[in-house]
């Protein structure tokens, strides 16, 4: 069990480097990643026989992070040194050696690298759109709303309106 923990932490690491990277200001877009990952989880793993679909979900997002950053140089126990793309295959072959079934984690890396190809790849080619479009009330709940530039602000709600500097600009100056 002590080799799994630094697994774990390995993997919510990454997550959240995607989530404050690639996603910042994107909580939406994070949400249906999340979405989608799991419903195709879930679509594969009822015709795989798989129910603890946990490790699959975390490898999927680590997948996500190391292909949107792949110059960076990874150091796994100070022993194997490589590119950001190949964390999850080292982390499947770590699992592997831990005697565990690698079947969820190719799982993981199918379900995160449908989400990368649609996403990133796809619609960067020739001929190519965007299909995976966040829905607009993911957005709605999820994103902070643009300011309007023609929003005029009540008196009272307008930064300049500070009742304490008035309180002791009467106290310094009474009439």
């Amino acid at each position: 069990m002590i080799f799994l923990y630094p697994l774990v932490s390995v993997k919510y690491r990454y997550c959240r480097m995607l989530e404050e990277g690639s996603f910042r200001g994107r909580t939406a877009d994070f949400v249906f990643m999340f979405l989608f990952g799991g419903f195709l989880m879930t679509l594969f793993g009822l015709f795989a026989s798989l129910f603890f679909l946990g490790q699959a979900f975390t490898i999927m997002l680590v997948y996500v992070w190391s292909r949107r950053n792949p110059y960076i140089r990874m150091n796994f126990f100070g022993l194997l040194n490589f590119q950001a793309p190949f964390l999850p295959w080292v982390l499947m072959g770590f699992s592997l050696l831990l005697g565990n079934s690698i079947i969820i984690d190719l799982l993981g890396i199918a379900v995160g690298h449908i989400y990368y190809f649609l996403e990133d790849v796809f619609p960067n080619q020739p001929g190519g759109k965007k299909l995976l479009l966040t829905p607009s009330f993911l957005k709605m709940v999820f994103d902070t709303p643009e300011e309007d530039p023609n929003y005029n602000p009540l008196p009272e709600d307008r930064p300049e309106h500070q009742p304490r500097d008035q309180d002791q600009h009467e106290q310094q100056h009474p009439q």
